[in-house]
């Protein structure tokens, strides 16, 4: 992301001695104050009051000898703001409105405050300027979010106010037709009700608001089509009451060939701007295959003057970096990453395990300040801001750390979780807490059964609540039909223990308490949440996380078959599914600790959206039937190859390879080829992942090395998805005697 000049954060001199007191303190603010100016003392007041029962008073004047907090305005670099305090003395002065309401909302983050308690370190002085002029997210009141959709107006004004007060400049708000159903249970007013209440509040507090507004309609070559939408948007124009930019995603939703779509947006700007002079249209080439993205850079060659800038989000092909170099240089470009999906996903969670995928699925709620900060840091230097592509409350810390890095880049992860926990949980635990948001991330941290970081992390957040060996089968003895009664009996025993029950009761207690306190659906049943998949994880909660439901489903087709040695056949097969045989391997590419032969790509740091890598993914789950070996995969995005390599073969053997298709994307084809020779040409990959088999041609190993590689049909744009492996067994022929 592109930087000002303007010093970032400057700390022109500090004491860590506590001392100055104000709990009876007077917010000092002018009586030519601005609308935002005294929604900032209104901010100050309140907050403080929550958290220490005391109630400033707000006055034009300080009275003398009593302590006093000033909030005003002086000149400076937009948006900036200085804070001294000497004494019993605080200033907040801001260059302007967003500066006074940012200030204020800094010096909020730094008091110490405790029942009937209000302090500040001695001598605070700072002066600090944002880095980023777009520091924003996406605030969709919808029914495809997890919690958004049950918040009344005042639960978004609080929420709005919290962002600023952690420096978003930014809310972007979705409008009444997207890809969303029309109505939930949960709605507090109707869509377009609620999105010019939500402006209104963002303006109350000198806040931009941005509109990602999707173009759904099927056919915008129809003149008829085009009329109607520009009616459809116009609406939305003109009831909304502040409207600073419209961001139309080229895909993800809708899907328009890019020179109906530029025709389409000329139209809307000239009618955005009868309503709101200012604002600013733009435009992502989300989805596009290769002959739209073809398209869409002739277009843009031309320099549309109605297009503000571009925006980067999921499904642009390519890296962002690789973006703002085709981009013409006067158009600006803005980062829109997906901070609230942990797979499939523009940033999933590296070598997630299965249990995770299974029960929490893509949106849990999911802190990831390493992995945020390194995306951050990544791709600063190519647009000018983000505004993050969210779907509820369950990122929220990562919006506070984009919040801070975007106002400074320079500020450490946990600096920023620190302000966040002694704002949003208490001063006494705000070092605690912070830990433990790392803590939870590192839970998610390769295979979950070796993990003892789990229960550690668990012992902590107790203890900050308290204060605030497989069995030998012997089917061939025992006979076919008794041996699989006996497994369906251990598959059936419930092995919970008692400290995993009570962990389950917790659970659901939890569940409640966030339901009634921010409407958290965390199941579908219980609190009408829109679907599992959407953050109802709560409904995963006793999913099988191994192969019970596979063999139950295996167990009753081999009790069909008639004849006894054609049972044990199948008895055997499952008891030696991972046997590649003699001078064979196996690779179960879904587990990290499991995948010898995956060719990887580069560290996570360099490569955080997994353009140049291999990233684990999932397709089904052990739940509906699949193996935990077919649940999981290794999957490459976008046009780019998949590989596998094998050395020390015999190069005079003959080898065949067997193959299990994973992912979620069935139907798109993929083809094989063993050191560039055709395996099998593209080919879907079927309902299930069952293995299919294909024989090796002989020259290609005849060097002893082997390089498999797998690649989707190119140029077909959308989600990039579908070159996904789940299992790999190289087997050695037998040579016949």
């Amino acid at each position: 992301m592109r930087k000002s000049k303007l010093p970032c954060l400057a700390v022109l001199g500090a004491s860590a001695l506590l001392g100055a007191h104000f709990e009876n303190a007077v917010v000092v603010l002018a009586g030519s104050a601005t609308a935002p100016q005294k929604k900032a003392a209104q901010m100050l007041v309140e907050e403080i009051e929550k958290r220490t029962q005391l109630r400033l008073k707000v006055s034009s004047d300080a009275p003398a000898g009593a302590p006093a907090i000033f909030l005003r305005e002086e000149k400076g670099t937009p948006e900036s703001f200085r804070i001294t305090s000497t004494g019993d003395q605080i200033v907040v002065a801001g260059a302007d409105d967003r500066g006074v309401v940012f200030g204020t909302g800094y010096l909020l983050r730094q008091f110490h405050m405790s029942r009937q308690g209000l302090e500040l370190d001695s001598n605070l002085k700072i002066a600090t300027a944002p880095k980023y002029a777009i520091r924003g997210q996406q605030l969709g009141y919808r029914p495809k979010t997890n919690a958004y959709d049950a918040w009344n107006v005042p639960m978004w004004e609080q929420y709005i106010r919290e962002l600023a007060i952690f420096g978003n400049n930014t809310i972007e708000l979705i409008p009444p037709r997207s890809d969303d159903a029309d109505d939930s249970p949960h709605f507090a007013l109707p869509k377009i009700e609620m999105m010019v209440e939500m402006s209104r509040i963002a303006n109350e507090y000198g806040l931009d608001v941005s509109v990602w507004y999707p173009a759904m309609d099927k056919d915008y070559s129809d003149p008829a089509t085009v009329e109607s939408a520009l009616k459809e948007w116009e609406e939305v124009f003109r009831k909304v009451p502040r409207i600073d930019a419209i961001f139309v995603p080229g895909g993800d939703p809708g899907h328009t060939q890019p020179k109906y779509l530029f025709a389409l947006l000329e139209k809307q700007t000239a009618s955005l701007h009868r309503y709101h002079p200012k604002a600013q249209m733009w435009l992502s080439p989300q989805g596009f295959s290769k002959e739209w993205r073809d398209e869409f850079w002739q277009l843009m060659a031309k320099d549309p003057p109605w297009l503000s800038g571009l925006v980067f989000g999921p499904q642009v092909y390519g890296s962002l970096e690789d973006f703002r170099a085709l981009t013409p240089k006067r158009f600006p470009v803005r980062f829109y990453p997906d901070i609230t999906h942990s797979t499939h996903a523009e940033f999933p969670v590296p070598d997630w395990d299965l249990a995770y995928a299974t029960t929490e699925g893509r949106e849990s709620i999911n802190p990831r300040p390493a992995d945020e900060a390194a995306i951050f840091h990544r791709y600063q230097h190519f647009a000018i801001g983000t505004v993050t592509y969210s779907e509820g409350c369950n990122d929220d810390v990562n919006k506070f750390l984009w919040s801070g890095l975007l106002w400074n880049p320079d500020a450490s992860a946990k600096s920023i979780l620190t302000d966040y926990s002694r704002f949003f949980i208490g001063d006494g635990m705000a070092d605690d807490f912070a830990n433990g948001l790392f803590a939870l991330e590192q839970n998610w941290r390769g295979p979950l059964a070796g993990n003892r970081q789990v229960d550690v992390t668990l012992a902590q957040f107790k203890d900050m609540e308290r204060r605030a060996t497989p069995q030998q089968r012997t089917a061939k003895r025992k006979g076919s039909l008794r041996a699989m009664e006996e497994a369906q009996s251990i598959l059936d025993a419930d092995m919970r223990t008692a400290d995993a029950l009570e962990d389950r009761a917790r659970v659901f207690e939890l569940a409640e308490a966030l339901f009634q306190s921010i409407h958290m659906q965390l199941s579908v049943d219980r609190y009408k949440a829109i679907s599992i998949d959407r953050g109802a994880n709560l409904d995963a909660i006793d999913f099988a996380l191994n192969n019970r439901v596979w063999l139950e489903n295996r167990f009753e087709q081999i009790r069909a078959i008639g004849f006894e040695p054609d049972r044990i056949a199948k008895i055997d097969e499952l008891l030696n599914w991972t046997d590649p045989g003699p001078g064979g391997y196996y690779d179960a590419l879904g587990f990290a600790n499991q995948r010898p032969h995956l060719v990887m790509g580069e560290a996570y740091a360099e490569d955080p959206d997994f353009l140049k890598s291999p990233l684990t993914s999932f397709g089904s789950s052990p739940q509906r039937g699949w193996r935990t070996s077919w649940a999981t995969d290794a999957e490459i995005i976008q046009d780019r190859p998949l590989r596998m390599r094998y050395t020390d073969l015999n190069p005079s053997a003959h080898y065949k390879i067997r193959v299990s298709y994973g992912g979620d994307a069935r139907r798109v084809a993929v083809r094989l080829t063993a050191n560039s020779m055709e395996v099998h040409p593209f080919r879907e990959k079927g309902n299930t992942p069952e293995p299919v088999e294909f024989d090796i041609p002989q020259q290609a190993t005849a060097g002893g090395t082997l390089t498999l590689e797998w690649t989707r049909t190119p140029g077909l744009g959308g989600n990039g998805r579908g070159t996904a492996v789940s299992e790999v067994w190289l087997i050695k022929v037998a040579t016949p005697h």
